[in-house]
């Protein structure tokens, strides 16, 4: 089930059932990063556009365009991490901030050799990405 809170406003709620957790999971993350990326691109362009005091058809385009990729490659990214979360706990049948530890490398890893980068490279985004997702986690255990 997707959902979104934001304190003071409506609640929205969308359920997507894929018929599996994994795939429910997924989607969902897909989902809701993908539409914050796409809404935070747009509103950055909105914003350019307003300081040029020039709006064009092809601006309209250009933003679209940028919404779209944004969304895809963020919502993209954040179906990866839940997904190899999810499926490292269902490995290790335990949740802990282990299984965000190993699912940031694993989407680090993953999302810096598509990008056709060097072991080098690879191996330090493999590092930042569990860096990340191990202190989003021990964060989220304090609030």
């Amino acid at each position: 089930m997707a959902w979104v809170k934001v304190s003071g406003s409506p609640r929205v709620d969308v359920a997507i059932d894929m018929g599996n957790p994994f795939l429910n999971l997924t989607v969902d993350a897909f989902l809701r990063i993908g539409t914050i990326a796409a809404t935070r691109s747009g509103v950055e362009d909105t914003y350019h556009i307003i300081q040029k005091r020039n709006i064009s058809s092809h601006d309209f385009e250009k933003t679209l365009k940028k919404m779209c990729k944004e969304g895809v490659y963020w919502g993209t990214v954040a179906g990866l991490y839940v997904g190899a979360e999810y499926g490292v706990e269902r490995i290790r049948g335990t949740r802990d901030w282990k299984n965000a530890m190993i699912g940031g490398a694993v989407t680090g890893t993953l999302v810096s050799a598509v990008s056709n980068n060097k072991k080098d490279k690879i191996a330090i985004d493999a590092i930042t990405g569990a860096a990340i997702a191990t202190a989003a986690e021990f964060i989220n255990y304090l609030t």
